[in-house]
């Protein structure tokens, strides 16, 4: 197993041994004897550059600012780090107070990459995810292997037909008009036929004689068709008598010609 290696970064000019002891210790809880840490000062994106990619088994940032480190700082944080290495952000008791109420430092880290991210009172721990970029494994091939469906021979098929009655069998007989529907015979709703007329007239008190013989409105129908309206019913038949039933001779439609 190869030596244990710890990189301290931060955006201040200078740091005291003692503030990197104490982030140390937070993060690793003296699980590990650090010796010699790596410290980088008024870091840059560019400051990680000459470090080769998973060399560094864990990373402590002590950030004035919240704006630090930047996103491509981040980037290369998660570049040297190890698989599974944990990330410590380190804070100054002013700037953990305004990371309470500014979650920009998390959305960073999530786009970074990192996981397990969450916050301490002096700051906020992460992680890079314990696999490497570029790294594949087989996946587990679905089982093609249909479901056996069991089939029993011995079950009795039932012929549909014989499942119909009598009754059902008996062709369905149309009524022979709307106004037949019914036992009671009566106009339907819609009546085009002149059955809901002729019921208006009975309950008048005319006879079936008057109603197959309807009454002049004008008095004058059976006069003849100099006596008659322009729209008479009765136009071209011949003089009757109101309330006689009107009879045509058989030759009444022979031509005369």
């Amino acid at each position: 197993m190869g030596q244990y290696k710890m990189l301290v970064i931060t955006d201040q000019v200078a740091v005291s041994i003692s503030a990197v002891s104490d982030a140390i210790k937070k993060l690793r809880k003296e699980e590990v004897v650090v010796v010699d840490p790596m410290i980088i000062t008024q870091a840059t994106s560019d400051s990680l550059t000459s470090l080769e990619s998973s060399s560094v088994d864990d990373v402590v940032s002590l950030c004035k600012t919240l704006e630090f480190p930047s996103d491509q700082l981040l980037g290369n944080i998660s570049r040297v780090l190890k698989p599974g290495g944990s990330v410590l952000f380190y804070l100054d008791s002013q700037t953990v107070g305004e990371q309470m109420k500014n979650h920009s430092l998390d959305r960073k880290l999530v786009l970074a990459g990192f996981l397990d991210i969450h916050r301490e009172s002096f700051g906020t721990k992460c992680k890079k995810p314990s696999w490497k970029i570029g790294s594949s494994f087989a996946l587990k091939k679905a089982s093609q292997v249909l479901p056996k469906v069991q089939i029993n021979d011995d079950d009795d098929l039932i012929d549909e037909d014989s499942l119909l009655t009598e009754e059902d069998l008996k062709k369905p007989q149309l009524p022979s008009g709307d106004c037949e529907v019914g036992i009671t015979k009566k106009a339907c709703k819609n009546c085009s036929c002149g059955r809901a007329g002729n019921e208006e007239k009975v309950k008048l008190g005319l006879t079936m004689d008057q109603i197959d013989n309807p009454q002049s409105a004008c008095g004058s129908c059976g006069l003849g068709d100099a006596f008659r309206c322009s729209t008479c019913p009765y136009k071209g038949l011949p003089k009757f008598k109101l309330g006689e039933k009107i009879a045509l001779s058989g030759n009444f439609l022979a031509s005369d010609i």
